[in-house]
């Protein structure tokens, strides 16, 4: 079976949960890493034509998009089921992995995530305090709704881990290693999600840099 290769930035949540996806299926796989700034050059392009992370090369086939990624590696590989097969459970997964994209990220975690880890991590970047406030009825209104949506659930498709989960946790531990996000958490049930999913061997084998998680 051939290896996975994956193209993404070390710390990106998106990077992550393919990873995380790849290590639930004991995938073959490798890191190629890539510096932010080489994400617009023509050579990354070739793989990934917007510029964005990740990207996959899996023999002769090559994908981008996260979404697209993941529901691939599930197909492709042998192992534990990512995606459920109740149509209930199936358009959940597939409600909570497009908050994620719609919402949290663009609206949250782009802004909260980088004002308070990544920027002064990686970039020196005082955190702009404005920036953060105007985020935070998003962030209430998203990580309120998912845990509505979690309610008693083990996971946030329904009993089973899914890709829901994997593409939402790398999300919300970074929101919860700030002082919003943790505020916002506490006490909910996607706090005790978190927590549970976290302690799994797919989330502790692919842990962000060194470097983000001093910060956080």
């Amino acid at each position: 079976m051939s290896e996975v290769v994956v193209y993404g930035v070390p710390g990106s949540p998106f990077m992550r949960s393919v990873l995380v996806a790849l290590e639930e299926k004991r995938a073959p796989y490798r890191v190629e890493p890539l510096a932010p700034g080489t994400l617009k050059t023509d050579e990354y392009r070739r793989l990934h034509p917007f510029g964005r992370v990740p990207a996959i090369r899996h023999g002769e086939f090559h994908l981008y998009e996260t979404q697209a990624i993941l529901r691939y590696v599930d197909a492709a590989f042998p192992g534990p089921a990512l995606q459920p097969s109740d149509p209930e459970a199936i358009a959940r997964m597939n409600q909570v992995i497009g908050i994620n994209d719609w919402y949290l990220f663009p609206l949250v975690a782009r802004v909260i995530v980088f004002e308070r880890i990544v920027g002064p991590a990686l970039f020196g970047k005082t955190p702009d305090e404005e920036a953060i406030a105007a985020a935070l009825p998003d962030a209430q209104l998203c990580l309120g709704e998912l845990d509505r949506l979690l309610g008693r659930n083990e996971h946030l498709a329904g009993a089973d881990f899914s890709l829901a989960d994997v593409q939402l946790a790398p999300q919300i531990e970074y929101l919860a290693a700030t002082p919003e996000g943790a505020s916002i958490l506490a006490g909910t049930a996607l706090r005790a999600w978190l927590e549970r999913v976290g302690e799994r061997a797919s989330m502790r084998a692919t842990l962000p840099p060194e470097a983000l998680r001093r910060a956080a």
